[in-house]
């Protein structure tokens, strides 16, 4: 039987993310390996892994941070894994599974190694725009450019993703590259569900963001822009969904603990099921400055919500503007705001755009098609 590894740098990510993946590869008759650190911190989807007949093996693994040491000995676990394994197929996703995970595989000699880049974090913050680099983005880019050149193929999920690792010479000509639409989403499981209504049947303005609660998601733009809009529309709800995560760009508690006691949001916390926040919401809104293609975003337009989203790689392409949803420029709190206000002003917005997202999530980004790209393009069918 021939085996398929998966290298993630965070367990939950591994089903939610690429479970639908993983399960398709499987039905094809391979072993599926899962790597991660942290094994013990989550257990729920440990189990949930083992009891599908997968093996999942812990890696040491700083998630971020930059200890050479460290990432050295995560190279050398990575190596020791693979070498006992034996895998036939790796797939590496986020920057150190990407960089030492690949490295590892390619010492390894395992035949067949693939790369998936889901979004770029803050080592690429603001490079495309100044085309200046640190020292430490420039020696991070070089790792991965190291990483990329020991890859049999590199998936991408934007264009511009590409073409900025073009521009930056990551991506070398002799490398295979493809372009996949995200993650896909489970249209089945992310069914259209009634939109929220007041007690006189008219459609609650009600507005939602789920993200990690870092700076670079919008977070602070979408509450600035809430602000606005509340003191127009006092019947306007805002709901936010998510965690402070461990990330440079994190917001403080204390400002969300601010922002939760000024009315100015409704705080759901860390959904492991985000479809009743979605249920409860009219509109989506992802203010983010880079994506690689969001989830959430599919999420909510498989459920028949418009969405607002910026105009920036990674979010621009599910939504085509005045159709399913409004584009608005990056950290711009006026245009999101006015964004918002259209929906108000228009209520038969809501159905329109939301009927034009489903539609385009069927057409587009359905996971059994997204999966089947993936699939036939790392030659395991």
């Amino acid at each position: 039987m021939k085996r398929f590894l998966i290298f993630s740098n965070y367990l939950p990510h591994v089903l939610n993310f690429r479970g639908k993946l993983l399960g398709s590869i499987a039905e094809l008759g391979y072993e599926i390996h899962v790597v991660a650190p942290a094994l013990k911190d989550h257990a729920a989807d440990h189990n949930a892994l083992i009891d599908l007949g997968y093996h999942v093996h812990q890696i040491e693994m700083q998630r971020t941070g930059t200890n050479p040491i460290k990432d050295m000995k995560t190279l050398l676990y990575s190596y020791k894994i693979l070498n006992k394994i034996k895998p036939d197929y790796v797939l590496s996703y986020t920057i150190k599974p990407v960089i030492y995970g690949t490295l590892a595989a390619w010492l390894a000699k395992v035949p067949h190694r693939f790369v998936l880049i889901s979004g770029l974090g803050y080592t690429f913050q603001q490079v495309e725009e100044t085309n200046n680099r640190s020292v430490f983005q420039k020696f991070v880019h070089g790792l991965y450019q190291q990483a990329l050149a020991k890859s049999s193929k590199v998936f991408f999920q934007n264009t511009d993703d590409l073409n900025l690792f073009k521009k930056l010479n990551i991506v070398q000509p002799v490398n295979q590259t493809v372009v996949v639409n995200g993650s896909g989403v489970d249209v089945h499981d992310f069914s259209v569900l009634p939109l929220p209504r007041d007690a006189s049947g008219s459609i609650k303005p009600s507005f939602l963001l789920i993200a990690r609660l870092l700076k670079d998601k919008g977070i602070v733009e979408y509450v600035e822009a809430s602000k606005k809009i509340k003191r127009e529309y006092s019947n306007a709800e805002f709901h936010l969904v998510g965690w402070i995560d461990e990330n440079p760009a994190a917001i403080e508690q204390a400002q969300l603990d601010e922002w939760v006691a000024n009315g100015d949001v409704t705080y759901w916390g860390k959904l492991d099921d985000v479809r009743p926040a979605i249920a409860a919401s009219s509109v989506y809104v992802l203010p983010s400055y880079r994506e690689g293609t969001s989830r959430s975003v599919l999420e909510a337009m498989s459920m028949g919500r418009a969405i607002i989203t910026t105009d920036a790689p990674g979010c621009r392409e599910p939504v085509i503007s005045d159709k399913n949803g409004y584009l608005v420029p990056v950290q711009t709190v006026d245009e999101l705001a006015n964004a918002m206000r259209q929906f108000i002003e228009k209520p038969d917005l809501y159905e329109q755009m939301g009927s034009a997202s489903r539609s385009i999530a069927l057409e587009r980004y359905d996971v059994k098609k997204v999966n089947a790209h993936m699939i036939a393009e790392m030659g395991l069918d």
